[in-house]
């Protein structure tokens, strides 16, 4: 979090978290595609063969809230593939919340726990808990074969105490409820620590 009292405006990041292709980039095309120009910024996207996300896409989502202050939200995804262990955590550094995108299907449970408990080593790494930080899960690709259910889904991913939503991203569907849920949270978090 970042505040300019002078420009008014609080600044936060939100990273979109999860293993390689379950659809992390594929939420902030959307949220772009679909958000009015005035309430979004340029996306920067690298894309390689091997995953769309070789570092990371910025998308700044502007809200105006109390007292002539502005938030806007940086969201961030980082690249899911094993060997970008490095570029992860560092676009991790000074989130303020975490958006972590699940592979719905049974055959990604591995890819799934494996980022999620290296996402909890690189928090703890910053002297941050995944208690002190606003979680929102999203099971995605809830539309294809072979998917885990959602009590199993939660029981890898903190026991159910984290909110979540399903998603069907390519379709849009869930993706503003993910965005809804973790803007909200990370908002309440940023005001209560700088007290606007």
């Amino acid at each position: 979090m970042v505040i300019d009292v002078t420009k008014k405006e609080i600044n936060v990041k939100i990273v979109y978290y999860g293993p390689a292709v379950s659809g992390k980039t594929t939420n902030l095309l959307i949220i772009h595609r679909r958000l009015k120009p005035e309430h979004r910024g340029e996306m920067v996207s690298i894309d390689t063969k091997g995953e769309r996300t070789l570092f990371f896409d910025f998308l700044p989502v502007e809200v105006k809230i109390g007292g002539g202050f502005k938030v806007r939200f940086h969201l961030y995804t980082v690249p899911g593939q094993y060997f970008y262990k490095t570029s992860r955590k560092l676009v991790l550094r000074g989130a303020d919340g975490i958006v972590f995108v699940a592979d719905s299907q049974r055959s990604r449970v591995k890819d799934n726990k494996i980022i999620w408990e290296e996402m909890i080593e690189f928090l703890q790494s910053q002297n941050t808990s995944i208690n002190d930080i606003p979680i929102v899960l999203q099971y995605n690709k809830r539309d294809l074969q072979d998917i885990l259910s959602v009590e199993e889904l939660n029981a890898l991913f903190g026991g159910g105490k984290f909110p979540y939503f399903e998603a069907i991203a390519v379709q849009g569907k869930g993706v503003f409820e993910t965005l809804d849920a973790i803007s909200k949270n990370v908002l309440r978090s940023v005001l209560q620590k700088a007290k606007v």
